[in-house]
């Protein structure tokens, strides 16, 4: 499939509802399974690694259905000893799923497919062993054979190319026999880490810290039903927040500032360069009319480099982000895929050791390019497209579905700014 969508050069406004993160969200399922008795989740979305991860918990045991507004998921009674899962094209629900699967009794296959079957799996591989379990892994990739249980163990562990693995030992380790204490070595993205923790508390799971990486996780606990509401989702805000810096009036609703997202960072970023964000009753929006170029660290939220990108190229000047070298194994090899689709509309981007300096000149040109089947390209193009000189042509739109199925929705509802109101 292809979908091919026309973005036309034009400003917008209106208030955008953001869907719920689809990383608090399957963290919440995986949690709600293993969870004895009836877990109710509120804020749930339709995303396509929402829906991958509702499939394999649903093939463990448990059972999933929807009442009014509420998805309701009874927790597993009784974990097979066998089972064939799949986290379709999610990383993060394969690296939890890998270890639940891990920490209990039997022989599973766990595996994924698109551009999560390039993904290195070898981590799975080289640290079940730590703890009493083996994964084969084919060629350092899935699918994966994994051998449980796991026990406890004290071990250290590397954080530098994931943090998704030490989320998933975290999820699993307390349900072995036996204390274990991880010493995460070079975390990574510890936002997410800290994601993790918070639903883990939620549904009655003891871990406890000691500062800055040590993860100190009781034995033999049990998860506890519960009533959870699912965050709405700052990476997809990541795109019209940047929307709104270059300057669409658009009000986001539904975001919630003390929430433990990682891409909640680009607050902080949009103030570096020089834009305003403006709180009016449930609404965030962005006062961009001052901006400039800027020099900001991504390295604890990856994903918000698409966005950035967007916001650079509408920025004069050069912009600096750090932390290029985490986008190597996602959707696509997105230092590339920016550097290549970007390139197309006339902005040119340089790859530098760790860093990616964006040459914006705040002219944007239209032009034919490519998701590279990664989701996140396609909004911060269609974004992008937005305030270019001319039509943007943006192939494998139906990428969006892995995260945000309504964007182009989303983005079609939204009226055109008239011209009176553009010279006000």
């Amino acid at each position: 499939m292809n979908m091919i969508k026309q973005v036309n050069s034009g400003l917008r406004s209106g208030v955008v509802a953001i869907p719920a993160s689809k990383s608090d969200a399957q963290r919440a399922y995986l949690a709600a399974a293993l969870a004895p008795g009836k877990s109710i989740i509120t804020g749930w979305g339709s995303s396509n690694d929402e829906r991958a991860m509702l499939e394999a918990i649903t093939r463990l045991g448990a059972v999933v259905s929807v009442e009014e507004e509420e998805l309701i998921i009874e927790g597993i009674h009784q974990f097979p000893e066998m089972a064939v899962i799949s986290a379709g094209e999610s990383g993060l629900g394969i690296r939890l799923l890998s270890m639940i699967c891990a920490a209990r009794k039997g022989v599973f296959s766990v595996t994924g497919e698109g551009s999560l079957a390039e993904r290195p799996m070898a981590f799975v591989e080289t640290h079940l062993p730590l703890f009493g379990a083996t994964c084969q892994t084919t060629n350092g990739k899935v699918p994966l054979e994994i051998h449980g249980p796991m026990h406890g163990a004290t071990a250290k562990v590397d954080g530098s190319l994931s943090s998704q693995f030490i989320s998933g030992l975290l999820m699993a380790l307390p349900l072995v026999e036996g204390n274990s204490e991880l010493h995460v070595q070079q975390l990574t993205s510890k936002p997410y880490i800290d994601m993790t923790l918070q639903t883990l508390e939620a549904f009655g799971i003891v871990v406890r810290t000691k500062p800055p990486s040590t993860y100190v996780i009781p034995g033999e606990q049990i998860y506890h039903a519960t009533h959870y509401q699912i965050d709405a989702d700052w990476s997809s805000a990541s795109y019209w927040l940047v929307a709104a810096a270059i300057g669409h009036p658009i009000a986001l609703r539904g975001l919630r500032l003390d929430s433990f997202q990682a891409d909640k960072a680009l607050m902080s970023f949009l103030q570096a360069a020089n834009c305003q964000v403006v709180f009016k009753q449930d609404t965030i929006s962005v006062d961009g009319s001052s901006r400039k170029a800027f020099q900001v660290d991504a390295t604890d939220c990856p994903d918000l480099f698409p966005a950035l990108a967007t916001l650079a190229a509408g920025c004069v000047g050069t912009s600096i982000i750090s932390g290029a070298s985490r986008l190597t194994y996602k959707e696509s090899h997105r230092g590339l895929t920016l550097q290549s689709e970007f390139g197309k509309l006339g902005v040119k981007i340089d790859l530098i050791d760790d860093d990616m300096h964006i040459h914006g000149t705040g002219i944007i040109n239209g032009g034919v390019v490519h998701s590279h089947n990664d989701h996140r390209i396609a909004m911060c193009l269609a974004i992008a497209a937005t305030i270019a000189t001319d039509t943007v042509e943006i192939h494998g739109a139906e990428s969006v579905a892995k995260s945000y199925p309504d964007f182009w929705r989303d983005l079609e509802v939204l009226e055109p700014v008239s011209d009176e109101l553009k010279n006000n």
